[in-house]
C-alpha cells in the first residue's frame, strides 16, 4: 500500500534534511577538513609526536572525523531508509538521530558552563591552524582562515595588516584606519564565545531540536510503512 499524504510529507522532508545535513552539517566542514589536517604533507608529522596528542589540535582534528563519520552513516541510513521505506534502515536512522540530538544539547550546555576553558580551547586551535600555514602554505588551512577571518573581521593574530603574515587571508578593510590596523583574532574569538556564549548554545539546542523533528518524521514514516507490511500480509493471507 501507498503512503499517504503524511508520510509522503516526512519521506521527502526526510531526504532534503539528510542532503543539507551531509553537505552542510557534516561532510564539507567536519570529515573534509578533518580527514585534510589528518593527512596533509604539513600536518602528518603533528599526530607522529606521542607529546601533541593531548594538544587542542589533535583532539579538534579527532572529533571534526569523528562527528563527520557519525554524521555520514545517518545520512546513508537515513536516505536509504527513506527513499526504499526500509523499515529496519529507518530502525538504526531513528536511534542514530537520538543520539546526536542528545549529544548536540549536552554539548550545548557544557559549551555555555564552561565557556571560558572552551574559548581558550578553541583560540589554540585556531593559533594551530595560523602557525600551519605560515610554514607550510597549505591552501586548505589558507582557505579555512580565510572563512574565519572574514566571518568574525579579523585579520590573523597581530591585527597589524602591514606586518601580518597572513594578511592575504585577511577581510577587505573598511575604512582608512583597517588597511593599518584590524582587529586581532584571537582575541575576537575569545571575545565572541564569551559574550555569545547563549547564542553558541541555542545554536547546538536548535540544532538538536531540528533532529528531534526529524525523529518525528521518522517515527511518523515507521508507523505508515509497518502499517503497509501488515495490511500486505493481510490481504496474501486472504488471498492464498
Amino acid at each position: 500500500m501507498a503512503l499517504d499524504g503524511c508520510g509522503l510529507f516526512c519521506k521527502y522532508t526526510l531526504f532534503i534534511f539528510n542532503a543539507i545535513f551531509a553537505v552542510i552539517g557534516g561532510l564539507l566542514p567536519f570529515l573534509g577538513l578533518g580527514l585534510w589536517l589528518r593527512l596533509s604533507d604539513s600536518t602528518r608529522g603533528i599526530f607522529q609526536i606521542e607529546d601533541l596528542n593531548s594538544s587542542a589540535f589533535v583532539i579538534a582534528v579527532i572529533v571534526l572525523i569523528a562527528l563527520g563519520s557519525v554524521m555520514l552513516i545517518v545520512v546513508v541510513f537515513g536516505d536509504y531508509g527513506a527513499c526504499n521505506e526500509k523499515r529496519c534502515a529507518l530502525q538504526v536512522f531513528s536511534a542514530l538521530l537520538t543520539i546526536l540530538a542528545m549529544a548536540e544539547i549536552a554539548i550545548g550546555v557544557v559549551a555555555y558552563s564552561s565557556k571560558e576553558r572552551v574559548g581558550l580551547h578553541i583560540v589554540e586551535f585556531y593559533s594551530s591552524l595560523y602557525a600551519l600555514y605560515i610554514t607550510g602554505g597549505d591552501p586548505v588551512i589558507g582557505a579555512t582562515l580565510t572563512f574565519i577571518h572574514n566571518m568574525l573581521h579579523c585579520c590573523g593574530v597581530t591585527g597589524i595588516v602591514v606586518i601580518e603574515l597572513a594578511k592575504n587571508t585577511c577581510p577587505k578593510a573598511d575604512g582608512f584606519w583597517e588597511q593599518l590596523k584590524q582587529p586581532n583574532c584571537p582575541l575576537i574569538i575569545a571575545d565572541v564565545f564569551n559574550s555569545k556564549a547563549a547564542l553558541v548554545m541555542g545554536i547546538f539546542v536548535g540544532t538538536g531540536v531540528l533532529l528531534i523533528t526529524a525523529l518525528v518524521c521518522t517515527t511518523v514514516l515507521l508507523k505508515q510503512t509497518k502499517r503497509n507490511q501488515q495490511e500486505v500480509t493481510a490481504y496474501y493471507t486472504t488471498v492464498y
